[in-house]
């Protein structure tokens, strides 16, 4: 189901773990249109975070430093309380470096931190096609 601006403004939950770019992913994506409803650096807080506020979306850094990306992204999309939250990978590195794990993962696709914007962001939520990541 694609998301509608004329309904609400899309809820999101960034999760990373530097500080500097989660202000930064913030202030941007407030700035064009899109709720962020919430921030977390850690998988447990990510997930208490996304079970409490059900954001639309929510993005994923890869390396959450000691923590994989693609594993709280798993826990996420099987959590039945966010079946209708949509979660889109982020990374510095470039798709190609992850290629193999994003196409595995339940991620409905990726950006890069420096394509982040709420266009990118509505694009792939327009493109769901389950399983298979959009490429921006």
């Amino acid at each position: 189901m694609a998301w509608n601006p004329w309904v609400m403004a899309l809820r999101c939950l960034l999760v990373d773990d530097n500080e500097p770019f989660i202000e930064a992913a913030r202030v941007l994506l407030r700035r064009q249109g899109i709720d962020v409803v919430g921030a977390a650096s850690t998988g447990a807080e990510a997930l208490r975070l996304a079970r409490e506020l059900r954001p639309d979306v929510v993005l994923v850094d890869i390396d959450l430093g000691g923590e994989s990306g693609f594993e709280l992204t798993l826990q996420l999309t099987q959590e039945p309380s966010l079946a209708s939250s949509s979660v889109i990978l982020i990374s510095t590195h470039s798709e190609a470096d992850f290629a193999d794990l994003i196409g595995a993962s339940p991620a409905i696709g990726f950006l890069s931190k420096s394509q982040l914007s709420a266009e990118a962001i509505h694009e792939l939520l327009g493109g769901d096609r389950g399983n298979e990541p959009v490429r921006t």
